[in-house]
């Protein structure tokens, strides 16, 4: 190794929650991604029912408080997006915070914009989701998005959209 921080590109899925979209977060939350270097290369706005989220969240089936969230869930519409970068999924979750409203530090998207929640009910209101690793992310993907609505970048050496193509 050289002493080089590897370039792992990769996509990372996040979900702006029905709190997020009623409160009218989604612009806010949008721009942190963005200056953070990382682009939208998918996004939808739907709203889902039960059975899509019982499945996205299928990991916590167990969990006292999965029936809750997936009620929640399914109450209004959210956005899931993709978003791809180097280490997407890390910065991703740096980005949002901690899951807990009352652990996440000033800065992060949920210590700005989350209200209620604690270790006792952690579904909270914390407005948004983000794929906690990169096999996730490639779950959580698959599963919201066919492959042709995700759009392939050009790579940044390519002419911007605007430019003459010297065709």
């Amino acid at each position: 190794m050289n002493g080089k921080m590897s370039d792992v590109r990769e996509r990372t899925f996040i979900m702006i929650k029905p709190d997020g979209v009623q409160r009218t977060l989604v612009g806010k939350i949008i721009k942190r991604f963005e200056n953070k270097g990382l682009k939208l290369v998918a996004i939808k706005f739907i709203w889902a029912k039960e059975e899509k989220f019982a499945e996205h969240y299928a990991e916590l089936a167990g969990r006292k408080f999965f029936s809750a969230l997936v009620k929640y869930m399914s109450r209004g519409p959210v956005m899931p997006m993709v978003w791809e970068g180097l280490h997407a999924v890390e910065i991703g979750r740096v980005i949002l915070g901690q899951t807990c409203s009352e652990e996440c530090a000033p800065g992060t998207i949920r210590g700005d914009f989350s209200i209620q929640g604690n270790r006792n009910h952690p579904m909270g209101r914390n407005v948004v989701h983000g794929s906690d690793s990169v096999e996730s992310a490639i779950r959580e993907i698959d599963l919201w998005f066919k492959k042709d609505e995700i759009v392939e970048w050009k790579s940044a050496m390519h002419s911007w959209i605007y430019e003459e193509d010297d065709d």
